[in-house]
Formats: structure tokens, C-alpha cells, sequence
């Protein structure tokens, strides 16, 4: 309840908003059971710094490592992270983005993160037979994408971002991706490229 307090605080009004007497004031409830559950401020910051590396890193991970019997359907495990904000919250992400300007270590964690997202798809392209170099330049490709997208906080219109998918698929991979494969990803978002 505090975390998700905290993060809805953080999200709407920035890191300043995130403090213990505004969050109880927030839940309706004392402030002193907030010590029950964190030590501090320090340890709700650090907690929801936790919840956004497990959270968001961890949807670059688990979609890189899930099934893929070809390297476009793989492709298109990953960008259905981009896609669903169940999976992978674009604005939690911009907002610690932002948060790291304030502070080393916060960088620091987001440039581990980074690390591992990059490391993820890496491991993504190279189970396909890439080789090193390529596998890192196409993963950094795909992943500074996104992380633009992100840091333009670009809006773009459903249907129009999901028309140019084949074509970012074919310009990661050098495959497009099969009609199955891309009935099964429109499937998965809940998509129908004919409405």
C-alpha cells in the first residue's frame, strides 16, 4: 500500500512528492505505520527503485528468454513489452530516468539496468546465431529505439504504430516476420489490424 502510494505520488508529481506524512495523509492512515513496513524515506525510495528493476528490466528479460522458433517471432516477444504497460510501464521509467539526473547512485542503478536489458537481448540475438558484434549493435539498435520513444514521451496513433512493427521487425532482425507470427502478436496486444 505505501509502495504503491509512493509510486503513484512519484509518478504525478516527482520525487519531491514521495515523502511519509503526504503519503499517509494520501491513504488515510498514520503516518506511524508507515515504520512498520520501512525504515525510512531512504528505504521506500530504495524499495521503489526496486520495484521498477523488477518490474520493468524484468519484462526485457523474461521476453528475450521466452520461446521463439525464430528470430523475428523473438523480436516480436520483446516488442510486445513496448507495447503493453502491464508488462513495461514507459513512465515509471522516464520518471526514474529523470531521478538519476538528481543522483549518482540512482544512475548508477539505472545504468545496471541498462547493462542487463542490453545483456538480455544480446543473449536474444546470439541464441539465434548472431555473432557477438552484430548481437550488440542490433540489440543497442532495438533498445535505443524504445528508450527514445521513451525519452521523446512520443504519442503516436495505435494503428500507425502498429503498422510500421513488420518493418522494425525486418530492420532488426533482417527477417520479416511471418503472418502467423504477427497474427499471434496482434493476438497477444489484443490487436485487430482490420477494425
Amino acid at each position: 500500500m505505501w509502495l504503491d502510494a509512493a509510486k503513484r505520488a512519484f509518478l504525478e508529481a516527482g520525487l519531491d512528492a514521495v515523502k511519509i506524512q503526504p503519503l499517509a495523509s494520501r491513504l488515510n492512515i498514520s503516518r506511524t505505520s508507515f515504520y512498520w513496513f520501512f525504515k525510512d524515506r531512504n528505504a521506500l525510495l530504495d524499495a521503489l527503485l526496486e520495484h521498477w528493476d523488477a518490474k520493468n528490466t524484468g519484462a526485457f528479460e523474461t521476453a528475450c528468454a521466452a520461446y521463439a522458433e525464430t528470430i523475428a517471432e523473438a523480436i516480436l516477444n520483446l516488442i510486445v513489452v513496448f507495447h503493453d504497460e502491464a508488462e513495461f510501464e514507459p513512465q515509471f521509467d522516464f520518471a526514474v530516468r529523470g531521478w538519476a539526473h538528481q543522483s549518482d547512485a540512482v544512475m548508477a542503478r539505472v545504468n545496471a539496468a541498462d547493462d542487463r536489458r542490453l545483456a538480455a537481448i544480446r543473449a536474444m540475438f546470439e541464441r539465434f546465431g548472431y555473432g557477438a558484434e552484430d548481437a550488440d549493435v542490433r540489440a543497442r539498435t532495438v533498445y535505443l529505439v524504445q528508450i527514445g520513444y521513451i525519452s521523446m514521451q512520443v504519442r503516436e496513433d495505435r494503428a500507425a504504430r502498429m503498422a510500421r512493427v513488420p518493418s522494425y521487425v525486418r530492420i532488426y532482425c533482417g527477417t520479416a516476420p511471418a503472418p502467423n507470427e504477427l497474427a499471434r502478436f496482434h493476438a497477444r496486444l489484443g490487436f485487430d489490424p482490420a477494425a
